[in-house]
């Protein structure tokens, strides 16, 4: 006869936690209401949803015991360890409003658990084995906190937000940029032509876009060779520290470092990753970095797969912690406005846990934990997907001014050409500076202050003709439980 093993629920009398057999994973003690989070804890808010039957405390010491030192059944080897000190703990759980389904799970876990200085090795406890847990439906990691004590055994950005700004020399605004289009097919000097003049028209860098590599139309040598002739014929023509985000994502690291080296060597001061490679390739390339006077652009390539969705995965503000603590100095973070998934509060969290030095709870926001950084650099979140001109208001009210503004269709689209394109976007981000600075209300006049400089900018006036009614309207998968928000 085959034996179904089923999750029942605990008895919270106290039992022999080293009797053989199938404990409840609350009765080894995965489930301490009473704890007190220490300051040098890894703290974890867990939504969880269990399969009909399992109890909420149950699967919430599940989870605990699942992604630290638990299996289904008591082994005599926990008499070798201290295990009470290596269990986590399960210590409070919160109903999810207006979804009886689900509830919030908070965790903590001794920070002895994990190597220092690698986002691998707790990743691989945090998010691991138990994600695929059969008695939960689903499991999604919300916030964590990451206390100082640990937090100081990583890096952090390459370089940051401030010393970036005195790499460019440029200062009081957003810096623009765009994305090569198409994304694939161009030759190499065509890709350096499109980069000359997006930057003569004013736009401080152009990229890559995640899938360019090294392919048959384009190695990357080729590319970088062409693409640094473009850049040092506009900053020739403009006067201006000018860059271009060359993708060293490769197959292999050796690869990498050479494809970086030799960006380096022909003058970038900026070089690209895509998240795909790896957490592990992401902080070798930001040791690099740091070690080479390199700013580190990382793509957040594939996270959608597992950031939104609101019932299963990673939530992207987690994920925005790992990067910041890894070593990245931008990462894409949402728009808001434009074509893809953000929130107008979430993406205002992630643009916070990028930058500030102190995140305090804020749920309207996503956030469940208070975060202190310790004076690690902040990171730089970019932009893009979907904007142009038209929106520029919008996206300084939402995003601030600590940000990159991506503008690929909406410069390399303007019916008068690229650097036509780059001009309206330069010009109308100025306009709307200067606005803010003189006092104006430049939210509610912003149409009217593009407007009034399009009279003076014909290529702003043909931006604003062309897109002005563009909008992506639709209802965000990833918003935050405590309160209802707008769509953009």
């Amino acid at each position: 006869m085959v034996q179904t093993y089923v999750m029942a629920k605990p008895d919270v009398k106290k039992n022999s936690r080293l009797n053989a057999g199938v404990m409840p994973y609350a009765e080894m003690g995965y489930w301490q209401p009473d704890y007190e989070p220490k300051d040098t804890d890894i703290l974890c808010a867990f939504r969880i949803t269990p399969q009909p039957g399992v109890d909420h405390i149950e699967a919430a010491a599940a989870v605990a015991g699942e992604s630290s030192t638990a299996t289904w059944t008591v082994v005599w080897t926990d008499r070798l360890t201290a295990y009470e000190h290596y269990q986590a703990r399960a210590y409070r759980v919160d109903p999810v409003p207006g979804n009886p389904e689900q509830f919030i799970a908070y965790i903590a876990y001794d920070m002895d658990l994990f190597e220092e200085g690698s986002i691998a090795n707790m990743t691989s406890s945090i998010i691991g084995n138990v994600f695929g847990f059969k008695a939960l439906k689903a499991l999604r990691l919300e916030d964590m906190r990451i206390p100082v004590a640990y937090l100081k055994t990583f890096q952090g950005p390459a370089h940051g937000i401030v010393m970036e700004r005195e790499f460019l020399n440029k200062f009081g605004r957003p810096l623009v940029g765009a994305t090569i289009k198409p994304k694939l097919g161009l030759s190499a000097k065509n890709y350096g032509r499109v980069i000359y003049e997006a930057l003569r028209g004013g736009l401080d860098f152009t990229k890559d876009d995640e899938n360019i590599n090294s392919q048959p139309f384009m190695r990357w040598r080729e590319r970088t060779l062409f693409g640094m002739e473009g850049i040092s014929r506009a900053e020739a023509a403009t006067g201006e520290i000018k860059g271009h985000y060359f993708n060293v994502t490769a197959a292999d690291m050796e690869s990498m470092y050479e494809r970086a080296e030799f960006a380096k060597a022909m003058g970038s001061v900026i070089v690209m990753i895509d998240l795909t490679i790896g957490f592990t390739a992401m902080q070798s390339m930001a040791k690099w970095c740091r070690k080479n006077s390199m700013i580190l652009h990382l793509h957040r390539a594939g996270h959608s797969t597992y950031t939104r969705q609101k019932s299963h995965g990673v939530s992207f503000r987690v994920l925005a912690k790992w990067c910041r603590m890894l070593g990245v100095d931008h990462i894409h973070a949402g728009t808001v406005v434009g074509k893809l998934e953000g929130d107008p509060l979430t993406t205002k969290g992630y643009y916070d846990i990028l930058r500030l030095d102190h995140n305090p709870v804020n749920l309207n926001h996503g956030v469940y934990f208070e975060q202190h950084w310790a004076s690690m650099p902040g990171v730089m979140p970019v932009a893009s997907g979907g904007i142009h001109a038209g929106q520029m208001h919008m996206l300084l009210d939402l995003l601030g001014e600590d940000t990159i503004l991506q503008f690929g269709g909406g410069t390399i689209g303007h019916p008068d050409g690229i650097a036509d394109g780059a001009t309206a976007n330069r010009v109308a981000l100025e306009a709307m500076i200067q606005a803010r600075n003189e006092g104006r209300d430049y939210v509610a006049e912003g149409e009217q202050i593009l407007e009034e400089q399009a009279k003076t900018c014909k290529p702003l006036a043909r931006a604003l003709d062309l897109w002005k009614d563009i909008s992506f309207n639709y209802e965000s998968t990833d918003t935050p439980d405590a309160v209802a928000t707008p769509s953009y």
